[in-house]
């Protein structure tokens, strides 16, 4: 053949090729199957010295009461899963929130061939990534050392199993019920495992149970149990001790395949069985797993994403799936198809919403409020669950995993309970007793269950303004500023309710932040209890006055009136200064208050960003402070850079804990191109969106589109805005403005303007200027 023609032929064949490929990637662009871009693997490479996430994959439906999640470490490990791992142990019911505040109700399923192995270390398998899928609707692995695959597609309180068996004359598939109380009963004739677990960290009532059924598609050959210590009960069909679990066994050809279907619940066995029946039914495998990845596919086409980089469009999918996680459904449907719950604060079964495993010094920021414009439903029934737990436990929740724990600081359940109320998302039945529960929160300071909840420190906070540096409060300076804005939140509630006594006190008492401002340093700063500041002060010194950070992160906790905090510091430029400051100096830091170097303080120190501690929450909402003063487009660069460098949908992803969803909302929301720096406002303050267009598919049936005409990895300075088609120059959204629909259309190019919203009557909420 002439070589010349051959040439010309291939070169067609290419070209033939590259338009078929780019074809393929269109389609799939457009396609409605968002969930695909979800990588549940997402910050799982991480370890207890350095988080890129502590998450793990969680294989549920969004809110769900039950996440499935395979296990690559021991019971009871709070890292379950790390990526670098190389052996599965089993695939676990899971309810962890925060490897810090680790698991409970956790039970497993396990599949091994050959020689009986069920205890933990040598029954686990090798696996690799190159063989395991891994979405939020299905999970499927192959285990080397059985030659068997296993899959588990989820419902909200059960699940499906399939394992795929090699031929074997010695084919188990194990229940491990894990330790501190647990027990099993195989039922042969039903083909049943039945039982309870009882594992916990905390915060469970005596009489706390996980109930489960386990339901087979073919008969047992053999059942066997063990008992404490891993002892062996052969052919034995029950057992019930500290950390119990049962076997059953049969032989099976190459390719065969056991289904078994699973649910739980914390009622009872009977409402465990009705879960089943209710959740599952008769629907096969294939079935399970569509639903799950269609209830996955309604939540995440709310928010449809146009762009060309397919990476950033995965990342977005990624933490949005990471925000519709928490806090899962803690309820459950009687016989008469009523709502009722187990209540982890009495031990009681009571009608009504409960919703646990949150973190509300996390969540307030952004999560609750990402609740607040896309699902005001879901957060009004959240709503009346936080008015249920105050009910049966006297206090509302600060950490709840399932009940109170005792883990962090501050009264956010005030800024979330506000904001909700001030967008219409709180049901009338349940106003009066949450604000009478927020009212408690700041001024009865006996009977709080554990530290966490309530106000460590109050009688000195509403007698001094202040919680002193030297009476032996910890974290007294943090303390100080998140109860100062929370009194400002209740102060907006008591406003809109006519309450207008209660709201002038709260709205002076959140004037507080000011004593601990230090003239000398322009930075926050311990005081004592004689009015003297704490001394020596280094404000890179983590911890002691602050929680989880310094005096150059705490300092921008001034969310009610950040104005308020530009003239004490002298006006718009220092402020401005004093910001560029925190990116421009080196990761400097003082770790002596730990006596070792915080996995926080570590994730700050290497990203090259200067003292920015964007991996931990407190700081998170400072580069949107550029706007108060005058200075967006100072924004507009920082922001572009958090979201593009700190953000992947690898298992690296993260820089820092991921938590409960809030470092992903941070993501949510300024990739689509604003913040709730202040929930307890109307406000969302303008960053820089980082895609060509965004639909906002709302609740009540409006549409929002953000539209960035020119954007790119080099534009993102905001050159102009229109609203509606009319010229926006206002650093800010207004909630109703979202929620009432239209378009919001930024002109981005590669130089800032300086001008664009920066008048003083541009700048967001600040109470000072009211």
């Amino acid at each position: 053949m002439n070589l010349k023609y051959l040439g010309f032929l291939i070169l067609i064949v290419c070209f033939s090729c590259k338009d078929q490929t780019e074809e393929i990637v269109v389609n799939k662009r457009t396609s409605n199957e968002l969930v695909d871009y979800v990588n549940p693997l997402m910050g799982t490479d991480s370890e207890f010295k350095l988080s890129n996430g502590n998450t793990y994959p969680a294989i549920a439906r969004p809110w769900a009461m039950n996440f499935w999640t395979p296990q690559t470490a021991k019971m009871g490990d709070g890292w379950a899963y790390k990526y670098d791992d190389t052996k599965i142990r089993g695939i676990k019911q899971t309810h962890q929130p925060s490897p810090w505040i680790n698991d409970y109700a956790a039970f497993s399923l396990m599949a091994v061939t050959g020689d009986l192995k069920f205890q933990e270390d040598e029954r686990a398998s090798w696996f690799s990534h190159k063989a395991e899928t891994v979405k939020p609707y299905h999970y499927s692995v192959y285990l080397a050392d059985h030659d068997v695959v296993v899959e588990v597609t989820p419902t909200e309180r059960a699940s499906q199993f399939k394992f795929t068996f090699p031929e074997s004359e010695q084919s188990y598939i194990i229940l491990d019920a894990f330790f501190k109380g647990s027990m099993v009963k195989i039922l042969p004739n039903e083909r049943k495992i039945i039982g309870y677990c009882r594992n916990n960290s905390g915060g469970v009532p005596d009489n706390f149970h996980n109930y489960f059924v386990a339901e087979f598609d073919r008969d047992f050959e053999i059942t066997h149990t063990w008992h404490d210590d891993w002892e062996l009960q052969e052919n034995a069909n029950e057992s019930e001790g500290e950390h119990v679990g049962a076997i059953i066994g049969f032989k099976t050809i190459k390719g065969e395949v056991v289904h078994v279907k699973v649910a739980s619940s914390f009622i009872s066995p009977e409402q465990a069985a009705l879960n089943l029946k209710r959740e599952i039914g008769d629907d096969t495998f294939d079935q399970t797993k569509e639903k799950a990845k269609q209830a996955w596919e309604k939540e995440l086409n709310r928010i449809q994403i146009e762009d060309d980089n397919i990476d950033h469009i995965k990342t977005f999918y990624s933490s949005l799936y990471r925000v519709l996680l928490f806090p899962r459904k803690f309820y459950e449907f009687d016989a008469n198809n009523e709502i009722v719950h187990y209540s982890p604060y009495n031990g009681k079964v009571l009608p009504g919403y409960m919703f646990t495993d949150n973190g509300f010094w996390d969540t307030f920021r952004a999560v609750f409020p990402f609740f607040n414009m896309m699902y005001p439903e879901l957060n009004s029934h959240i709503m009346e669950g936080l008015a249920n737990t105050y009910k049966e436990s006297g206090w509302l929740p600060e950490w709840a995993s399932p009940g109170h724990r005792d883990c962090m600081i501050g009264s956010n359940s005030a800024p979330i309970i506000a904001d909700a109320f001030l967008k219409g998302n709180v049901k009338e039945k349940d106003v009066d007793i949450l604000f009478e529960a927020m009212l408690k929160n700041a001024t009865v300071s006996e009977g709080r269950p554990v530290n966490s909840v309530g106000r460590a420190g109050l009688d000195y906070y509403n007698s001094l303004g202040y919680v002193p540096y030297n009476v032996g409060i910890h974290e007294n300076a943090a303390r100080t500023l998140e109860y100062a804005y929370a009194d400002y939140t209740i102060a907006q509630m008591a406003e809109k309710l006519g309450k207008k006594d209660i709201a002038q006190k709260y709205f002076e008492k959140a004037m507080n932040y000011k004593k601990l401002f230090d003239p000398s340093s322009s930075l926050m700063r311990g005081k004592n209890e004689d009015g003297t500041f704490q001394s020596p002060f280094n404000p890179l010194k983590w911890g002691d006055a602050f929680t989880e950070g310094n005096s150059l992160h705490y300092t921008w906790s001034v969310f009610q009136d950040v104005q308020g905090l530009i003239d004490l510091m002298g006006g718009k430029n220092a402020f401005i200064a004093k910001l560029d400051g925190v990116f421009s100096m080196p990761p400097d830091f003082d770790d002596s208050y730990y006596g070792q170097t915080i996995h926080e303080i570590r994730e700050m120190q290497i990203v090259n960003m200067g003292n920015y501690a964007h991996g931990n929450q407190p700081i998170q909402h400072m580069i949107y402070l550029y706007n108060y003063a005058g200075a967006p487009y100072k924004a507009q660069a920082r922001i572009r850079e958090v979201l593009t460098k700190l953000y992947s949908a690898t298992p690296d992803g993260y820089c820092g804990d991921e938590d409960n969803g809030q470092t992903s909302a941070w993501y949510v929301f300024s990739s689509l191109g604003f913040y709730p720096v202040t929930p307890g406002t109307d406000q969302y303050v303008i960053g820089s969106p980082l895609f060509k267009k965004a639909t906002l598919h709302l609740e009540n049936g409006n549409t929002f589109k953000i539209l960035s005409e020119n954007n790119s990895d080099a534009n993102f300075y905001i050159q102009s805005v229109t609203s509606n088609g009319t010229s926006y120059n206002n650093s800010y959204l207004n909630f109703e403005t979202i929620q009432k629909g239209g378009e919001l259309q930024f002109n981005l190019g590669n130089t800032p303007n300086k001008d664009w919203a920066s008048k003083p009557e541009n700048a967001p909420y600040s109470y000072s200027n009211q």
